[in-house]
């Protein structure tokens, strides 16, 4: 393997696993043994259908007859619609129907989830209706026997826009004219948490720093775009959405919802699903536009985005302007905390539109003992594309803020900032503890993970080589990163059978897209079972034969869907011991689970099969699984770059991480996680923006021009874990799916300006690129 793309997973240390782990959630199960499925580095079961081209994705289904619809979109960002002409569009042969906004005045509007004190989410239509709001905006849809018909068709629509001036940024939504008259200022989000006499703390403190940042707007860029196909079944009188989703159970209610069916009448299957995000996470209009379509027309309706499309008009991410302050005393202790988090929202919102913001504000302070607290988070409607979830969604933006913060910290009282960080994380003993707004961080050692980090890493002698490097004349730094990641709340469901031929299989109500969760679950049902991870089949993904879930979101399918999954299993294995100890006549205390079924302790010669115990109506067990409280991962970052100081490039020498998951179902699926997510981190950090000109035009509008990290990219990585289970779900899992791309970006950042502080410079936005660190050293005068 090329070394710069080899990682380490390093076991915890056997007294501090014991002393840490706790009670195994899953000891209370017959099959539970050293060599029981749960907890094994099992390479992943689809991987052997996906890597041989055997995936069906969305865009594969094949369906008969489907006609395609093609959307056409503003170029401009702004303004009234004066003309708009579909005529000889309609007229093209092969065209079946060309609908524009007042052919879609009647449906319903995409919702919103209302998590602040103040969400005013703007009205918008599936298509543009009298203005345009966003270059990319689509204003018709066209539809017809081909895509290259409908694309054609698409170029005969006149659009003609008096144009108005677009407001692209925070500051200028701020001050500019309202972009809805119901949202005045423009503020559609707004919330603020306060505990504590903070004002009165930053009056006496010894010690008061302050750190500004903004996040780079960035695109989710799953390698499956976006794409949706939907059926019309007029004799069942039902419609068949095939949509590349997070969330299929919730596209189904909210398009039955938008379109005034019965969501019985509605089938959503989401497939193989090819990477989402966050970006998945919402029906989009033209998910709709499908959709209806389909209905309206009684034929099949199909639409797959063009990269540019994603680009252009896929929900982005990150984009916050954040701005802090720390109270600290003279021997390092923080002791109040002040933030103010704005976030870029695009023209509208999609249903998960307020997560960022309620993550970046609720999440502070972080890992660390602060009680006093003043935060406010706000969200401002911009003529651009919309700004959603994606792989971390808040997450980084709270860490980020808050390390910088520290990093201020260890230099303003002269302490280290290994040290700094280790006199204010909050002690094991604290915790389960509530933050000051309200969170309530569950399980961990936040000061065992930093100093097992340190001790991987070696940090006093890295230290030391900078020390000798700076007398060098090398440009290097060192950067250290703590967080805490809350990892979803509500519920979901599980359903597993015993089938009369005796397999067993388990349906979920969340869903995967790429995560290897199909063998996750399978390992957590045969645990339950005595069975190998490849006797049991999971379904999940499609509404009919799916029970109903949330989906796959905040890191939560695993501690909430497996631990539903973990209760079904452990429901029908009670009955399916007590009919076997039926069978063989003996009470169930006699009886030892083997892989074919049940056999008695005192006589192994006598079993029950699984078949025989499903008899010929088979055995099933349903559970709705509701979490306690959420679970929060945390962890530890360090990262070790250079600068070359004749160009500014940057080279990230190593990264170094531990991170808390709690109970692990799988290392290999957990470590794959981590570096997804250092991956995306570094596309943060080195090289990824989504730009637009002051003209509302995306300049970034594919990938000649948005870079994305490749393979080359990838640095040296060290992985290693703390195992502490949380105690708010049975399995005791808690989130690890957007560690990397929290504690990474932070890290880096950190490193960063310690490798520029001896030439004066103290800020620098991401994406640090090479021309930007270039001039802060040119306009250090260097």
């Amino acid at each position: 393997m090329d070394q710069k793309v080899q990682s380490e997973m390093i076991g915890p240390d056997p007294q501090l696993q014991a002393t840490e782990r706790g009670p195994d959630p899953i000891t209370d199960t017959p099959a539970a043994s050293d060599d029981a499925p749960i907890g094994q580095a099992i390479k992943r079961q689809e991987d052997e259908r996906l890597l041989r081209g055997a995936g069906r994705y969305t865009d594969d289904v094949t369906i008969e007859d489907a006609l395609h619809i093609i959307f056409v979109r503003s170029p401009f960002p702004c303004g009234r619609i004066t003309e708009l002409e579909c005529g000889e569009a309609r007229s093209l042969p092969g065209v079946l129907a060309v609908y524009c906004g007042a052919d879609v005045v009647d449906l319903g509007e995409l919702p919103v989830n209302p998590l602040l004190a103040e969400v005013n989410a703007p009205r918008y239509p599936l298509l543009a209706r009298g203005k345009v709001m966003a270059v990319g905006e689509p204003v018709a849809a066209v539809i017809a026997t081909s895509s290259m018909i409908a694309q054609d068709a698409a170029e005969l629509v006149i659009l003609e826009v008096d144009e108005d001036s677009a407001i692209m940024s925070i500051a200028d939504s701020k001050i500019g004219g309202d972009l809805f008259k119901d949202i005045p200022g423009n503020r559609a989000l707004h919330q603020v948490w306060q505990s504590g006499e903070t004002e009165k703390i930053f009056d006496e403190a010894p010690f008061v720093v302050e750190a500004r940042l903004t996040h780079p707007r960035l695109s989710p860029t799953s390698i499956e775009p976006r794409t949706t196909a939907a059926s019309w079944d007029e004799r069942a009188e039902s419609l068949t959405v095939w949509l590349s989703s997070q969330t299929p159970h919730r596209a189904r209610k909210d398009l039955a919802t938008i379109m005034g069916l019965s969501p019985d009448s509605i089938r959503v299957v989401s497939p193989d699903v090819g990477g989402a995000f966050g970006m998945k996470a919402s029906l989009y209009p033209e998910d709709i536009m499908v959709a209806w379509a389909a209905w309206q027309l009684k034929q099949p309706v199909r639409w797959t985005a063009a990269r540019s499309e994603d680009l252009l008009s896929g929900t982005h991410g990150r984009g916050a302007e954040t701005a802090g302050k720390l109270a600290i005393n003279s021997e390092g202790s923080f002791l109040g905390l002040s933030a103010q988090i704005d976030v870029p929202l695009g023209h509208w919102l999609p249903h998960s539109g307020a997560v960022p913001a309620w993550n970046s504000g609720r999440i502070l302070p972080g890992p660390y003992d602060i009680d006093s607290a003043d935060i406010e988070v706000a969200g401002f409607l911009t003529n651009s594309a919309p700004v959603g979830i994606y792989r971390g969604a808040g997450r980084p933006e709270a860490a980020a803020l808050m390390e910088r913060l520290v990093e201020e910290a260890a230099r303003a009282t002269g302490i280290d900032p290994l040290e700094i960080r280790l006199r204010n994380l909050l002690p094991a003993s604290r915790l389960p503890h509530e933050g000051p707004t309200g969170t309530k961080l569950d399980s961990g050692d936040y000061r065992a993970c930093l100093e097992r980090l340190c001790n991987i890493a070696g940090y006093p002698a890295l230290r030391r080589n900078q020390d000798s490097r700076r007398q060098q004349g090398e440009i290097c730094g060192i950067g250290l990163a703590c967080y805490v990641e809350p990892c979803g709340q509500g519920w979901e469901s599980a359903r597993v059978t015993l089938a009369s031929d005796g397999s067993i299989s388990a349906a979920t109500g969340t869903s995967s897209q790429g995560h290897g969760r199909e063998t996750a679950f399978a390992q957590i049902v045969a645990s339950v079972f005595g069975l190998a991870a490849e006797d049991v089949a999971i379904r999940h993904g499609d509404t009919s034969t799916a029970p109903k879930g949330i989906g796959a979101l905040a890191s939560r399918s695993t501690a909430i869907g497996g631990s539903a999954l973990l209760c079904a299993a452990r429901e029908l294995r009670d009955e399916t011991c007590n009919i076997a100890a039926i069978q063989l006549d003996t009470h169930s205390e006699n009886l030892r689970l083997t892989r074919a079924g049940f056999c008695r302790k005192d006589a192994p010669d006598r079993t029950a099969t699984w078949t025989a115990i499903a008899g010929p109506a088979g055995l099933q067990k349903d559970s709705v699984y509701s979490v306690e409280g959420e679970a929060w991962g945390y962890g530890a970052y360090l990262a070790v770059v250079a600068i070359d100081a004749e160009t500014g490039v940057l080279t990230v020498e190593h990264i170094y991480c531990v991170d808390d998951a709690g109970t692990i179902v799988n290392p290999l699926l957990v470590e794959g996680q981590i570096l997804g997510g250092i991956a995306q981190g570094l596309g943060e950090a080195l090289m990824e923006q989504i730009v637009y000109d002051k003209n509302g035009q995306l300049l970034t509008g594919s990938l000649t021009d948005y870079a994305v990290p490749r393979a080359s990219d990838m640095v040296p990585v060290t992985l290693d874990k703390l195992i502490t289970p949380s105690p708010f779900n049975i399995l005791g899992a808690k989130g690890v799916g957007e560690a990397g791309t929290i504690g990474t970006p932070a890290a880096i950042l950190n490193a960063t300006l310690d490798a520029l502080s001896p030439f004066g410079v103290t800020r620098l936005d991401m994406p640090l690129t090479s021309e930007k660190i270039w001039r802060a050293l040119h306009d250090a005068g260097n």
